[in-house]
């Protein structure tokens, strides 16, 4: 565990990453190579269950840092998801105040919450048990997500939640919402993703964004958005075998 990525993402620096979707250890330890500070490990669209997913955290090893994003707002899913020891969860589709509360509750070790006690690779398999117990609280991060347009509308009383250590912004979800679907440039998108952004910076709360390229990300970089995801491996590996196609094809 990056035990540095929390006290980072808090302290506003920034930090680069970008989306895993294939359950592959080498895809993993490429992108560690590549240099990224943390790699976005997406367990809700992606075919990972908890078993691939440890083995992409083992993968990474203390290389880079890992964020899991979990399939849903379940207290079941997010336990089970943080035994494995990432270094902080990413949670979908939180657009509500009881929701978010929610979350934390599921994240946090009493008295901040009501996550069970495991004995995972979290805690070194129950030989670091204590040490764990006493710090998780302070080291896992706890990000959730914007990406509907109930949690633009609902923004003011989310980042009052305690325990919520970032924002990360879906535009891709939230254009859907808003009846725009993948249109992440339409003014409405625009417009939602500018008031949560306002929002979140009236209360110093970290914000996050994703986006295809680095243009994409660009405009929100500038903005103050210091958790950046840019990219996903299906993607990166789709077009540059694209232009390699098209380089090869203009030779023969």
């Amino acid at each position: 565990m990056q035990n540095n990525f929390r006290s980072k993402l808090l302290n506003g620096d920034p930090l680069i990453g970008t989306l895993i979707t294939l359950p592959s250890t080498e895809v993993a330890e490429i992108m560690v190579a590549a240099g990224f500070d943390w790699l976005f490990i997406d367990g809700e669209h992606s075919p990972m269950g908890p078993d691939r997913i440890l083995a992409m955290l083992q993968a990474i090893g203390d290389r880079a840092a890992a964020i899991v994003r979990v399939p849903g707002n379940d207290e079941i899913i997010i336990k089970k998801i943080l035994d494995l020891g990432p270094d902080g969860i990413i949670i979908p589709q939180v657009n509500s105040v009881e929701q978010a509360q929610a979350a934390v509750r599921a994240a946090k070790y009493p008295p901040q919450g009501n996550r069970g006690i495991g004995s995972g690779r979290a805690s070194c398999y129950g030989f670091e048990q204590q040490d764990y117990l006493a710090t998780a609280n302070e080291k896992v991060s706890v990000i959730i997500q914007a990406e509907h347009v109930d949690a633009v509308e609902n923004i003011k009383d989310i980042v009052q939640v305690q325990g919520i250590d970032a924002v990360f912004i879906g535009p891709y979800d939230l254009s859907a919402s808003l009846g725009v679907t993948g249109q992440v440039d339409h003014p409405e998108v625009v417009a939602a993703i500018k008031q949560v952004t306002e929002v979140c910076q009236a209360v110093d709360m970290r914000l996050g964004i994703f986006g295809v390229s680095s243009d994409a990300v660009k405009p929100y970089i500038e903005q103050g958005h210091t958790l950046v995801c840019a990219g996903l491996d299906v993607l990166l590996l789709g077009h540059a075998g694209e232009c390699l196609r098209k380089e090869l094809s203009n030779l023969v």
